[in-house]
């Protein structure tokens, strides 16, 4: 697949502003998407969305998981005339939050200013409304531009992890085109700026079999070695875990493939210790994890200069990410034979080790 699909996907996804507890708009254009191509679609009882290109379930699937949520206020109060108190949900430095700031209240697309903090320790702050809401707002999110192509960058208020959202369905709708479309579930939770809310009540829910092997999807901010440009990252682990070695090195083995049959394909491996992604959720309940990203500019808007910014991301990034994927899932019967190949050439260089050291021992005679 091209990118084509993939950007007109993230596309619909980044215009539907989102924050925790709020993701009405982004899980209802999900749905018309499973809709438009025939992908089959459930939600359980807190919300997430479970989406699969095959009706039938299999008991060892791949899970491939991502956010619906980003960064953004949830108002919890109104003030006198257009003012409304907001409490800021995800993770952003105080810096960032300088009065007269834009914003825009939802819904209506109410266009907004930030005004001063209220409270020493919640992250409350007055917003002000520029016009005359004709609904109640319940949140607020910066007035960033939705979405923006150019060059090979996909630039908006929300890349993060809309990308990932984005990336799942385009995996599906993929396999379903392959007809290699039984052994992936697409997981798009809720709530996981606040703390993984969604995976969480996911995971003690024992919904997804226990020998799924469970792949976050992120977006994940640039730090080095990891560069934007350079295809995906294999993610070895986040600032609090490390992911399972075994998965780790079949999505490894399987990009190296990647590399060798395709012209230009790149990926990355590295330890992305900028943020804590859902795959170390699901780990602590059990699940084999492995996971991917594409380096992220503007990381949760955060700028230059204490500035909020748009996020981007390289539309390459994502689309290596996306065949890294649908080439997992074509190839996971086989997977034990791309992770017995370590072992396999550790055993040649054991036998080369045990030849080559007898034929060449240390001379220690004449030590005094």
């Amino acid at each position: 697949m091209s990118n084509e699909l993939l950007v007109q996907i993230s596309e619909r996804l980044m215009r539907c502003p989102a924050v925790p507890y709020h993701e009405d708009l982004v899980a209802r254009e999900v749905l018309r998407i499973c809709d438009e191509f025939n992908l089959f679609s459930e939600t359980d009882k807190f919300g997430n969305l479970l989406v699969r290109s095959a009706k039938k379930l299999v008991r060892s699937p791949i899970v491939l998981a991502a956010h619906m949520d980003h960064p953004g206020f949830v108002i919890r109060g109104r003030g006198k005339n257009r003012i409304y108190i907001g409490e800021f949900l995800g993770g952003v430095g105080d810096s960032y939050f300088k009065p007269g700031t834009k914003l825009r209240l939802m819904p209506g697309n109410i266009p907004a200013e930030l005004g001063q903090r209220t409270h020493e320790k919640k992250r409350l702050f007055e917003i002000t409304a520029l016009s005359a809401p004709e609904a109640e707002p319940e949140y607020a999110v910066w007035d960033l531009p939705a979405f923006e192509y150019d060059n090979g960058r996909i630039t908006g208020r929300v890349c993060d992890d809309l990308i990932g959202c984005a990336t799942i369905l385009a995996v599906l709708i993929s396999l379903r085109s392959l007809k290699s479309a039984t052994n992936v579930i697409g997981v798009l939770s809720r709530a996981e700026e606040v703390g993984f809310h969604g995976a969480l009540a996911l995971a003690e829910s024992k919904r997804l079999p226990k020998k799924s092997l469970i792949i976050s999807l992120e977006t994940s901010r640039e730090l080095p070695p990891a560069k934007i440009g350079q295809g995906v990252i294999i993610r070895v682990g986040d600032r609090a875990s490390i992911f399972d070695s075994t998965s780790t090195r079949f999505l490894t083995e399987v990009a190296s493939d990647l590399g060798k049959t395709k012209p230009n394909y790149k990926f990355q491996r590295a330890l992305m210790s900028g943020g804590t992604c859902e795959a170390s959720a699901y780990q602590e309940y059990g699940y084999r994890c492995a996971a991917v990203c594409v380096a992220l500019g503007n990381y949760h808007n955060c700028g230059e200069n204490d500035l909020i910014g748009a996020e981007f991301v390289s539309a390459n990034d994502a689309g290596s990410m996306h065949d890294l994927l649908v080439e997992c899932a074509r190839v996971w019967e086989k997977a034990d034979q791309f992770t017995a190949r370590l072992p396999e050439r550790l055993a040649k260089l054991s036998k080369e080790a045990h030849r080559e050291l007898r034929k060449h021992p240390l001379h220690l005679e004449n030590i005094t």
